[in-house]
């Protein structure tokens, strides 16, 4: 491969910019940085936020509220209706693992009560919605938290 072989890619026809080589290109002298000021010197790079020495803006605002974040609870949810189709009488989320209902039980199963139940099943879980545990026990059912 000799250098006079070389080629820019197929398609790819834009010249790069070649700043500070005199006045006929354009981009001499000040080599596209304008007059004087901050981002004209070497070196400079400016913080996201700085607003030339005003107290920024996210630090003018007051801090509002918390984050749970590293204690929240995050539930793999199942409502009655999608209970109802599983032919078994006790329903643990073990089973609705294995049966593919949920794919990940994340910190525990959440039962919630969107959806009829007809008869009287054992559901094993870490949460149940109020409405939920009303349908179950209605329905003759059992709930119990693990």
């Amino acid at each position: 491969m000799k250098i006079e072989e070389l080629a820019p890619a197929s398609g790819s026809k834009k010249k790069p910019k070649r700043v500070g080589r005199g006045p006929g290109s354009g981009h001499g002298k000040t080599s596209c940085r304008g007059h004087k000021g901050q981002k004209s010197r070497s070196g400079a790079s400016i913080p996201a936020g700085f607003e030339g020495g005003q107290m920024p803006l996210h630090r003018r605002l007051p801090k509002r509220g918390f984050s749970n974040y590293p204690f929240k609870r995050q539930y793999a949810i199942v409502n009655l209706d999608r209970l109802e189709k599983i032919e078994t009488n006790e329903i643990t989320p073990e089973l609705l693992l294995k049966e593919g209902i949920i794919s990940n039980l994340k910190d525990g199963l959440k039962v919630l009560g969107n959806g009829e139940i007809r008869r009287a099943i054992t559901i094993r879980a870490h949460a149940f919605s109020k409405s939920a545990i009303k349908k179950i026990e209605a329905a003759g059912g059992k709930t119990e938290v693990i």
